[in-house]
């Protein structure tokens, strides 16, 4: 007689077996008043996907950030977390000086743009020591950031990724969210070419494929071109 484990355990050293794409599309977070992080959500300009109330009380609210790939979920009967508890919800921005300016022209109260003088201090609360006023030096990938809070006190981190660590994306699926942010990668591109034109002496005449392959690599971590 085969047991579940036995199948299993063939399953999983079986080379042929498919691997199945686990997406991360939703979060929840607890709220405690479900029509006031409606409007504070629906304030940021986020796309509302679905309020669906229940006759026995339960009732799921889910909003996308400009963007992104993963919702949020709020509600009624979703999760026994207390109100405020979700911390350290990190929303990805290419610009952070930009983004900052968004959500306070949203009404929402925000730190200053702020980089870890001490390892975490992102999540240490606004005016703690650890944090180092300004831009991270050299204006370094990962290492900038701002926080604000939802009515609840549930805690959201900005955080500017302009080029990615080695691996994290695929080099042949290079996808950019949104407008804003391809025109951010070009306009990168374009501060670093014209370093590659003063080194080389000359206008390059190559431009749109020294573009691609500048802006591919700084997804995927790669080397750019010379």
């Amino acid at each position: 007689m085969i047991t579940n484990e036995a199948r299993w355990k063939d399953a999983s050293n079986d080379k042929s077996v498919a691997r199945v794409d686990m997406k991360l599309e939703v979060v929840v977070i607890p709220v405690s008043d479900v029509d006031r992080a409606k409007k504070f959500y629906g304030g940021l300009g986020w796309r509302l996907d679905a309020d669906f109330p229940y006759d026995n009380g339960f009732r799921v609210v889910q909003f996308t950030p400009p963007g992104s790939g993963c919702s949020v979920q709020f509600g009624m009967g979703i999760t026994p977390a207390a109100p405020g508890s979700g911390q350290g919800n990190y929303l990805i921005v290419t610009d952070i000086a930009a983004a900052r300016d968004d959500l306070v022209a949203h009404g929402v109260e925000v730190s200053e743009v702020f980089h870890a003088g001490t390892p975490g201090a992102q999540f240490q609360p606004d005016g703690a020591s650890g944090r180092a006023a300004g831009l991270a030096p050299d204006h370094a990938s990962y290492r900038s950031y701002a926080t604000f809070s939802d009515p609840d006190g549930n805690g959201w981190i900005l955080q500017e990724v302009t080029i990615r660590l080695p691996g994290r994306i695929d080099s042949n699926e290079t996808t950019y969210a949104s407008v804003t942010d391809l025109a951010s990668a070009m306009r990168r591109a374009s501060i670093v070419h014209g370093e590659h034109e003063k080194r080389i002496g000359k206008a390059d005449a190559n431009w749109p494929d020294w573009y691609a392959a500048y802006m591919v690599g700084e997804q995927a971590g790669t080397e750019p071109p010379s």
